[in-house]
């Protein structure tokens, strides 16, 4: 085991065992949704993941080491913790060193996967090149680490609020390959399609598997974006979205918010602005993703 790895006993032992795991951030219980819908929400996709035959494997980092796996109270003290740094590559080892407390980001938890050796990662929407990107150079370090370390990550796209298009090209750029499951469009977090055709489709978990471990046996670097629409149910159109994106946005630049605040603020301010309904989809969305990432996790082990 690394050395700066705790694996929790059910996570450990289906490792050893060679059962399917799937990797979970935390950000998403510290940051991106209020008490106690965050740790409800964890909860739930934890009992998705298990309910679909795979283990879920919640990331956090605890007391000077990377916890893959986190107990019941663990995640009800988190969800109720202030002052947690918000992780990605840049100081996941500031984090460790000084034993602060920290939840992963994409990076940081497809980072903390690949050292446990779990090689499928659900979360909700990457981050990505943010508006205005071209004078503020404010691109997310998710999308370098799609391009060099070798995790699957199932999300719903980018999240709406970035530059999409140029999210796109800055990951196809790096060779990321992004592949939109089960539709010709890819996917924009609360909206089923960004107005975007997908660069690539795969309709099956089984597909999507082979697909990453052919990768894998030609030595190529990094991992897959998996993009999974949001249910038809759970969907807020792109149109409804726009405005209020923009508002969000708007307040946050005159509230001269910057970096890795934008997102958690603007987040917040869409809540309150559709009243509450970002939440729900946002709650639908990451179950849905934690589903497909099981079932990929199960693949890539029958695929072998």
């Amino acid at each position: 085991m690394h050395k700066h790895l705790t694996i929790s006993p059910d996570v450990a032992e289906a490792l050893a065992q060679n059962r399917p795991v799937v990797a979970l951030e935390s950000t998403i219980v510290t940051h991106g949704m209020p008490w106690p819908r965050n740790v409800e929400t964890a909860r739930h996709v934890e009992s998705d993941i298990r309910d679909a035959g795979a283990i879920p494997a919640t990331i956090a980092i605890l007391d000077g080491k990377i916890c893959v796996g986190l107990d019941d109270a663990t995640l009800e003290v988190l969800g109720q913790a202030t002052g947690v740094m918000k992780l990605s590559r840049a100081d996941l080892a500031f984090a460790l060193a000084m034993k602060r407390t920290g939840s992963t980001t994409v990076a940081a938890t497809m980072i903390a996967a690949h050292l446990a050796g779990i090689k499928v990662f659900a979360t909700g929407g990457i981050g990505g090149v943010h508006r205005g990107a071209e004078t503020t150079f404010d691109v997310s370090a998710d999308l370098d680490e799609l391009a060099i370390t070798p995790v699957a990550v199932v999300a719903a796209g980018a999240k709406a609020i970035l530059d999409v298009p140029k999210t796109l090209e800055y990951l196809e750029t790096r060779g990321v390959p992004v592949v939109s499951y089960q539709t010709d469009n890819f996917p924009a977090f609360w909206s089923r399609s960004s107005g975007l055709p997908a660069p690539l489709r795969l309709d099956s978990a089984s597909d999507i598997a082979n697909t990453f471990a052919t990768r894998q046996e030609l030595g190529l670097a990094g991992g897959m974006l998996i993009a999974n629409p949001v249910p038809i149910e759970a969907e807020i159109s792109a149109g409804d979205m726009a405005p209020m994106i923009d508002q969000a946005l708007a307040e946050a630049d005159k509230a001269n918010i910057k970096a890795k605040d934008v997102t958690p603020f603007v987040l917040g301010r869409i809540f309150e602005i559709s009243e509450g309904r970002s939440l729900e989809t946002n709650i639908s969305l990451v179950r849905n993703n934690a589903r497909l990432a099981a079932e990929i996790a199960i693949a890539l082990i029958l695929n072998k």
